[in-house]
């Protein structure tokens, strides 16, 4: 079994992907709504809270958890993998844990992961690569970081979009949604002088939501970078090199929330997954 973990809802985004890409895999979504929003909380904080829910994923039967959040991955998942995961009880049992930044800095970049030190043709690559995303996974500053290690002679420019995430979550209304696209683009625009990006990365989960209307505002010319296909891509690929993490899987499907009103979080979440299955208290 998989389980994919957020701090809210955004996350289902990229569940409802993988769902559909790996249709006889299971799967466990865990929502930490009790303590949403991690963007306000300390980096020590968000790095025990991710730590705690991916131990609750495993003791609930994961192999394999997928931080189905930016934030998440961009604070705390490389404590995660290279601090706490190899001296635990979980790493001997053959567990591990995925974030989302990898995949999305690999679609950018056309170059794997592994790959640290800049290699031709991409070193060599001049194109604008623009970061959407909140205030928390912006100001880590993981994007620029890893993007530019590979491709060097990039520009990366990022936008914070504080206002969209809450909005999309809330359901309102398209043309309030469409002005605050608006305005990130512009405020891309106004970073680069004008010249529209090469790629633009949708770096929160929430915005797959809003990328028609990404589309609309940016050059046909400009290449979206949508995390739950990118995400989908990334696992299919992982899974064909370790297949025993799907191994007997039978294709169920559970959502879980640390909050106390289940039946809350599952109306909430019908604006991003409308036919998925009821929220349970974890």
């Amino acid at each position: 079994m998989i389980g994919v973990f957020d701090s809210g809802l955004g996350g289902l985004t990229v569940l409802k992907a993988l769902v559909s890409r790996f249709p006889a895999a299971s799967f466990t979504y865990y929502g930490d709504h009790k303590n949403v929003p991690y963007g306000n909380r300390s980096s020590a904080e968000i790095v025990d809270l991710t730590r705690a829910a991916t131990e609750a994923l495993f003791e609930r039967g994961a192999r394999l958890v997928v931080l189905g959040c930016n934030t998440a991955t961009a604070v705390a998942a490389r404590q995660l993998q290279q601090g706490w995961l190899p001296g635990s009880a979980w790493k001997a049992q053959g567990h591990n844990v995925l974030g989302i930044v990898a995949p999305t800095v690999e679609a950018a970049t056309q170059t794997p992961w592994s790959v640290t030190t800049p290699q031709y043709p991409q070193k060599n690559l001049t194109d604008t690569i623009a970061v959407f995303g909140t205030t928390r996974t912006v100001m880590a500053g993981v994007y620029p970081e890893e993007i530019r290690k590979r491709t060097p002679k990039v520009t990366v420019v990022q936008q914070i979009c504080s206002n969209l995430a809450g909005a999309i979550e809330e359901a309102a209304p398209e043309a309030d949604l469409d002005r605050l696209v608006a305005d990130g683009i512009a405020g891309v625009m106004a970073q680069t002088g004008g010249k529209a990006p090469d790629r633009a990365i949708l770096g929160c989960t929430h915005f797959p939501l809003v990328e028609h209307l990404f589309r609309r505002h940016l050059p046909a010319a400009t290449r979206i970078l949508s995390q739950p296909e990118i995400v989908a891509d990334s696992l299919e690929d992982y899974l064909q090199r370790h297949p025993h993490f799907v191994a007997g899987d039978g294709g169920a499907l559970q959502l879980l929330t640390s909050a106390s009103d289940a039946a809350l979080i599952s109306k909430r979440a019908r604006v991003f997954w409308p036919d998925a299955p009821a929220f349970a208290c974890a």
